[in-house]
């Protein structure tokens, strides 16, 4: 089905058949038809099958027949949790509208807000904005919201995660209530069900697929290993298969520099990002991870939603996630758009329980195997082996101030020999002992 049939405007299709693509993926045939006749939408669907052009569109689409002679006004806004995916949405709004009188702009912190204000007065007619920086513009008096027509919640429930719900509350109690409202989200929990009763008015439910289910065309491998034994797995991984394009995946940012630094020493080209980078270091880092400069780029979970790397090879656990939902998310950055890719997890004994919150999620049992060619440590665990406890080291009596332990002094020998005056005196109690038991 080409995305003429949709009924969209000429130079919107133009601008979708430039930038390569020529069939709607399955969330945009049921959610761009939808979206034209002006319902309210909850679209779910995993990541990688084309959500953002699945709101984007029919956005574009309503604006391009907008005629207006008076300063432009944001007539649609778009809300979504980190400055990443912000800067992917528009990016996309720039591609598939090249050739219409849109403009379009994105707000997020981390960057100086002064060239956001010139913009916004200059006038824009699509806002894409996480919720924090939107909230400032808001207080300073630098953005109207009075003539939004749409709203857009990206990544809903990453934005429930991150604890943005509050603000975006905010925000939406500063729009009309007359408007079309579109929420999607890569799963329906209970509260982003909640989330919709409050905003929408009889939403159109389109899933895609399972939500419990990774996308299909990820291969998933599980390699127990001890913990101190991850990195040199790691390494051997890079250094013996053919990965050209590695996200790794650190629990914590520190933890996701101090990979980056044993890669580094290993001669491998590696960048980490996390939320300690500036927007500039992290949009460096993104660049370079696309274009092939950096073999391996180290990321936290704020990264899963918002890298939108083509090509990505393989997604590496280095640390298994702590919420199950987080795994989708994370292996979702691989086999996007119907390629095929690999995701590996490394668990660790203490680790198995997050593994097995992962396999009830999804409803799949992983085949726990080890890395061919590892050198595994003799103290490595079989895999899906519960940890052993240590047996407790021999602990001595605890002695009181100034005296001496009598196992110390009956078994441990001096450091020096005994003086003749004490060789004397043991003797002569010895025998006075042996006089008292003969009589």
């Amino acid at each position: 089905m080409p995305f003429k049939t949709f009924g969209l405007s000429d130079p919107l299709v133009q601008g979708i058949l430039a930038t390569g693509y020529t069939a709607p993926t399955e969330i945009q045939s049921q959610a761009i038809p939808a979206a034209l006749s002006g319902q309210d939408i909850i679209g779910c669907a995993q990541t990688g099958t084309g959500k953002t052009a699945a709101f984007v569109l029919p956005v574009l689409d309503r604006l391009s027949h907008e005629h207006t002679r008076h300063k432009r006004r944001v007539k649609a806004l778009i809300l979504t949790p980190t400055r990443e995916l912000a800067v992917q949405i528009e990016r996309c709004i720039l591609n598939y509208g090249r050739f219409l009188p849109v403009r379009a702009l994105a707000v997020y912190g981390g960057v100086n807000i002064a060239r956001q204000i010139t913009a916004l007065k200059s006038g824009v007619d699509m806002l894409v904005a996480t919720p924090g920086r939107l909230m400032d513009h808001m207080e300073h008096g630098t953005v109207d919201l009075g003539s939004i027509e749409v709203l857009v919640l990206d990544e809903a429930d990453r934005m429930l995660d991150m604890g943005f719900i509050r603000d975006v509350r905010k925000i939406v109690a500063a729009l009309p209530r007359k408007r079309q409202t579109m929420l999607f989200s890569a799963t329906i929990s209970p509260e982003v069900k909640t989330i919709s009763d409050g905003l929408q008015k009889a939403p159109k439910m389109i899933q895609i697929g399972r939500r419990q289910n990774p996308v299909e065309t990820v291969t998933q491998h599980v390699y127990p290993v001890a913990r101190q034994q991850k990195v040199a797995l790691l390494l051997h991984m890079l250094q013996t298969d053919p990965m050209y394009s590695v996200l790794v995946f650190s629990r914590t940012k520190h933890g996701a520099d101090k990979i980056r630094r044993k890669l580094a020493r290993a001669d491998i080209e590696a960048v980490a990002i996390h939320s300690n980078r500036s927007q500039s270091q992290r949009q460096k880092a993104l660049d370079g991870f696309r274009n092939g400069r950096y073999q391996v780029m180290v990321a936290t979970d704020i990264a899963a939603r918002g890298i939108d790397v083509q090509g990505i090879s393989h997604v590496i656990n280095f640390d298994v996630p702590a919420f199950a939902e987080d795994y989708i998310h994370r292996i979702g950055r691989t086999g996007r758009a119907a390629a095929t890719g690999d995701a590996i997890t490394f668990v660790a004994p203490e680790e198995q329980e997050h593994l097995r919150k992962i396999e009830k999620f999804i409803d799949r049992r992983f085949a726990q195997k080890q890395c061919p060619g590892f050198a595994y440590a003799k103290s490595h665990l079989a895999p899906g082996q519960p940890s052993r406890k240590q047996p407790a080291k021999p602990t001595r009596p605890r002695q009181r101030p100034g005296k001496k332990s009598q196992t110390t002094a009956k078994s441990a020998p001096s450091a020096q020999p005994a003086s003749a005056g004490q060789s004397r005196s043991s003797r002569q109690r010895r025998r006075k002992q042996a006089k008292r038991r003969t009589m």
